[in-house]
């Protein structure tokens, strides 16, 4: 090969690094993976003191899955539900159950549920803020009531901020 060819080359290796390295950083307003783990695992004792069997999904400030956990004995059908309510939820930056007040049938936003893929529009979702009051990810939680859903998915979300 000779000189150019050996350059060009090594000019293209060299900017694919550079933009894989810079393309994957994290943001800096991201969930952490410690803190993903602390959210799901306080959202889990909460389930487990309300004797409810959930899944439960977090997500980062991209909606992408971070940390999920699928309680022995709960419903299949809840993890896809569970990971859809935290990235709904994460998608708007609002509880999924107030987004499901606007998209009733004569709402402000009726029938979104049916874009992005299919968003969950029934509480249990809630968007997940750093103790700077930013959001960094989402939580959903998912085979309880809907009362039960909220509850767990809170007790996750504020357990980095107390």
């Amino acid at each position: 090969m000779n000189l150019f060819k050996q350059i060009k080359v090594w000019v293209i290796a060299l900017a694919l690094t550079t933009m894989s390295t810079t393309t994957y950083a994290q943001i800096t307003n991201d969930i952490s993976h410690d803190e993903a783990f602390e959210i799901l695992l306080a959202a889990k004792k909460n389930a487990e003191d309300s004797n409810v069997l959930v899944n439960i999904a977090v997500v980062d400030a991209g909606a992408n899955l971070k940390a999920f956990i699928r309680m022995d004995e709960s419903f299949l059908g809840s993890i896809d539900v569970a990971i859809k309510k935290a990235k709904t939820a994460r998608y708007f930056d609002i509880d999924t159950g107030e987004l499901g007040e606007l998209t009733q049938p004569g709402g402000i936003i009726y029938n979104i549920e049916h874009s992005n893929g299919g968003l969950m529009t029934f509480p249990g979702g809630l968007p997940i803020k750093n103790k700077d009051g930013k959001i960094i990810g989402a939580i959903g939680v998912s085979g309880g009531t809907i009362e039960q859903d909220r509850a767990i998915a809170t007790a996750g979300a504020k357990s980095i901020v107390d």
